[in-house]
């Protein structure tokens, strides 16, 4: 089975913060030039919380705060569980549906590395299943 390594592999190594007294209004702006859901939320390269898209709905929006003053701190998402590169794609899937999260922080000896998204998830064990397919169809042939 995949692991995380490959999903990182494929995205490649940039890592996209924001600091926790950063304005939700330049998070935002950030990840939409990104076009991305969530960013990272560091203090001097260390990881303290994620923002996503899902935080600025239900913690600003919802409580009608405004993203002009309201800062990033006040409603990223923290205590995440923590993955490694080493992790399956299954342990993803499950530690993403049982927490009802999207993304998950990727930790190499304690340091972030990474960020992956259900979307990455989903990606990834597609085409595993279409290099499985590929296999076998490959296997029948050759045997035929």
């Amino acid at each position: 089975m995949k692991k995380v390594a490959d999903i990182l592999h494929r995205k490649g190594a940039d890592v996209i913060a924001v600091s926790p007294d950063t304005t939700v209004i330049d998070a935002l702006q950030l990840m939409a030039d990104k076009n991305i859901g969530s960013v990272l939320v560091m203090t001097e390269n260390h990881y303290v919380g994620l923002l996503t898209e899902r935080d600025y709905a239900r913690k600003v929006i919802l409580q009608g705060k405004h993203s002009d003053d309201t800062l990033v701190e006040e409603i990223m998402s923290i205590g995440l569980p923590r993955i490694t590169p080493d992790n399956s794609i299954e342990v993803c899937m499950h530690l993403m549906s049982e927490n009802n999260i999207r993304y998950l922080p990727v930790f190499e000896n304690d340091s972030i590395c990474g960020i992956i998204s259900i979307n990455d998830v989903v990606k990834e064990t597609i085409s595993f299943q279409e290099e499985t397919i590929t296999q076998l169809k490959d296997y029948l042939h050759a045997t035929m």
